[in-house]
Formats: structure tokens, sequence, C-alpha cells
């Protein structure tokens, strides 16, 4: 079978590429590159240099490769996948390439209508999520929500092992917009948001209201004028806002779909993992984490052990 043997996999995003050389459960080596975007025109050179001793070494190998390099600014377009969708229907439809004799797969993103109504999309986060579902087989079985915090968090049904529905939230981005580009930003240069009593506030404030966001952020301002907040504390309350709206965001969109002593699924890095969490004890629902990192190299494992034949009967002299 062809996991069995060494194959690579990749996640290219937007601004970096990470390469694994695995074979079954095993990494053998591990490279890194510039991300999609500052590789117009010339992926595929890009990419057979970083795996080049790997080529040298082992010959023809078959590629596996997620995000944004599958996108319309990637090296060719994997149109999405319609939800529901599981593992086995992400591998069926691998975009398949040939390139200097290397069979390419390239995972589709997904798409489906979001709980508030209209169109959404992810690409790169689907195959994290079946690396939360190889990580906990126990996910595979009845509804979960889900949550990949990030620039753009997802917030994910699962019903029975299959993507039924998501949301996207632009927290990430928004936090940093308001933080460099706005007025909520000034003054408070060198100071990085942390998890301590100013985050919590900004959490509170947010659940508190959460339809009325736009109308709280200016506190990360008025505080510092008329309540003696420190600059150094303003980052981390505006970003307990940020996270403190898209946590109850979400929740009253998603979270009557599952039930309340089912734990939030978190996959993130462990310090971003752990901003959620605290949002979501404030609202008495449960979570527990799963290290971004790993997700998705455990999920494109997950990918090629189904997709055998898309690089199976191919010349390779």
């Amino acid at each position: 079978m062809i996991h069995d043997q060494p194959f690579i996999a990749g996640d290219w995003g937007t601004s970096n590429l990470r390469l694994f050389l695995c074979q079954g459960d095993t990494v053998l080596d591990r490279a890194t590159g510039p991300g999609v975007a500052a590789c117009a025109g010339k992926l595929e050179t890009v990419l057979f240099d970083a795996i080049a001793p790997w080529t040298d070494r082992h010959g023809i190998l078959p590629v596996i490769l997620c995000g944004m390099v599958g996108s319309s600014i990637g090296w060719a377009e994997a149109p999405y996948l319609e939800c529901p969708a599981d593992t086995a229907d992400l591998a069926a439809s691998l975009l398949r390439l040939k390139a200097r004799g290397h069979i390419v797969g390239i995972v589709p993103g997904l798409t489906c209508t979001s709980p508030l109504g209209g169109p959404d999309v992810m690409r790169g986060e689907e195959t994290q999520i079946l690396g939360a579902l190889a990580a906990r087989p126990e996910l595979a079985e009845g509804r979960h929500l889900l949550c990949l915090p990030g620039t753009h968090s997802k917030w994910v049904l699962l019903e029975e092992g299959r993507v039924t529905r998501f949301m996207t939230a632009m927290a990430g981005e928004l936090f940093a917009v308001l933080r460099q580009h706005s007025v909520l930003g000034r003054g408070t240069e060198g100071h990085a948001p942390v998890q301590g009593p100013a985050f919590s506030q900004g959490l509170a404030r947010a659940l508190s209201a959460p339809a009325s966001l736009p109308h709280l952020l200016f506190e990360t301002r008025s505080r510092q004028l008329r309540a003696g907040m420190d600059a150094a504390d303003a980052p981390s309350f505006l970003s307990g806002m940020v996270i403190g709206g898209d946590v109850a965001g979400a929740l009253a969109a998603m979270g009557d779909k599952v039930a309340a002593d089912v734990p939030v699924t978190l996959v993130a890095a462990p310090a971003l993992a752990a901003l959620y969490a605290e949002a979501l004890t404030m609202l008495g629902r449960p979570s527990h984490s799963l290290d971004g990192d790993g997700q998705s190299l455990a999920g494109l494992r997950s990918i090629i052990a189904h997709a055998a034949p898309l690089f199976a009967g191919d010349d390779r002299s």
C-alpha cells in the first residue's frame, strides 16, 4: 500500500511551506520553504528544490499537499468539495498532477452554507479536522463542535465523522487590523496581548453583550482615558473582547446543535487554545485541546491511506 512506502506530505499556506518525508506514522525528515504568496509562477520549482535531497535518496515519491497550494493563487486550483464530507470524500476528490515523474495530490477545500445562511469556504483546515479525528476517534461518533482559532477562525459541526457545516470568524485578522490600523492601538506599541486579568475583563465585557461588540470595542481606548487602564493592558483587553465575541457568536449560531456537556474540541497552538478555553469556561462549556501543529500531517496521512488508487498504476520510469 502507498502509505507503507516513503511519501512526502506538505502543508503549503499563504506564508509558509512545511514538508515532511514520511513512512507510515514515522517522520523521516522535515523541510520548510516560502509560502504560496511568495512563489507565484514557480511553485513547482520551489517544491522540487526543497525535496531534492529526498528524491536523490529515494527516487520517485508520491506527494500530497494541502492548503493554499490548491487555491486560485496556488499551483493548480482544487475545486471546493461540498459538505457533508469525510476522509474518503476528500481522498477521492484529490486533484492529481504529474510533475517530473512524481504524482502530486492536492487536497480540495470544503464549502457549505453556514449556519447564518451565507456561503462559506475553508482550505487547509479540512486536513487539520481529519487529524483531529485520527487523534480522537470518539469524534467520529455523534455530534461534535470543533473550533480552529486563528486569523480566520473556523467553527465546525461534525456528525458521525463528517463535516456537515461550518462558519468562519475573522477573529485574528480583526484583532490585527484594530491593533495596527485603528485608534485602539494608539500608544500600545511594544505590548503584546497576554492571558491575565485584562484579557479576562475583555472577555467578560464581550460575553455580557455579544451582539453589541462594535459598540464595546472603543472601550479599549476610553478605559485608558477615563478608567485608569494601563496602555500595556489594552491589547489584552481588546483580544479578550474579540475572542469573546467570536465564541459567543459561534455558540449562538451552532451551540444548540451539540449537547452542552460535549466538550468543544479546540485545534490550535496551546497558548491560543487556552484563550478560547477560558471564554468557553465563562459560558459554561467544557473543552479539550489538540495542538494544531501536528494535525495537518495526521490528516494528510489519513487521506493518503485512502487514496492509494490515485497514486498507483502510473509510469514512473
